[in-house]
């Protein structure tokens, strides 16, 4: 939200709920920015009472979010459908009712297997992971103004692609996979 808000030139401010908004333009469209203050396990409560207050339309909304089931920098969106684990969707199902909002999560891996989960997501990115996180932002950012112009489906069609190095490198391993006996 970082990444669209600088694009946008608006600076986020405070909410009628725990959370800091930006008002911005994509395109011809008013969009409202959001960061929930809440942990991310009960970001939901945020998010319900802004879609109430605002008087949202579920359809316009798009959730972003860091997800440790993704490699690192792979974006996925989805029109809906359930949390996959992720405690942060679970909220916002909770809290709106419905799973039928768009969510576009954004990879983070899930780190040295040795150390805690929960240390890695809250944890800053290595120095060799910096350029692979900022293009996967960029990438982000990109995907939140396609949203915001075209909708769900053409988000899906150009960012749920792996990465040109990590299909070349799946490429390689299912190579070696079939050329073993």
């Amino acid at each position: 939200m970082d990444e669209v808000a600088r694009r946008g030139g608006v600076a986020f401010e405070s909410a009628p709920a725990d959370a800091l908004v930006a008002r911005s333009r994509l395109d011809v469209e008013a969009v409202l920015l959001v960061k929930p203050l809440t942990m991310m396990n009960l970001s939901g409560e945020a998010i319900g009472a802004l879609v109430r207050y605002y008087k949202l339309a579920i359809g316009d909304l798009l959730v972003v979010a860091d997800d440790s089931n993704l490699p690192l920098g792979r974006l996925r969106a989805r029109p809906g459908g359930s949390a996959g684990g992720h405690n942060g969707f679970k909220s916002i199902t909770q809290h709106l009712g419905t799973t039928a909002w768009a969510r576009l999560r954004v990879g983070v891996g899930r780190g040295d297997a040795r150390r805690d989960l929960a240390d890695h997501v809250l944890a800053t990115f290595e120095t060799e992971e910096r350029p692979v996180i900022e293009e996967a932002i960029a990438a982000a950012a990109d995907a939140v103004a396609m949203f915001v112009a075209d909708g769900i489906e053409p988000v899906m069609s150009r960012f749920n692609a792996a990465p040109a190095a990590e299909e070349r490198s799946e490429d390689s391993t299912q190579r070696e996979k079939d050329s073993q006996p």
